[in-house]
């Protein structure tokens, strides 16, 4: 088995980040992760309607227990 000379890495800026492998920290290598996985933070109509209905069930559960 070949093991480096050093184990850690000062570069990598945290202690379990810098005992890892060179090979499985990705930013090194140009490809970051969040450049890779594509997003999903786009809200449609039904997210909207299932907010408001949440929102304005609750409000009528408050108004209730209120009154």
């Amino acid at each position: 088995m070949r093991r480096a000379l050093v184990l850690t890495d000062e570069g990598a800026r945290h202690p379990f980040r810098a005992r890892l492998p060179r090979h499985l920290r990705r930013e090194e290598q140009g490809t970051a992760v969040a450049a890779t996985t594509p997003s999903s933070w786009r809200l449609t109509a039904g997210d909207m309607r299932g907010f408001a209905t949440a929102y304005f069930a609750s409000f009528a559960a408050v108004l209730a227990f209120i009154a």
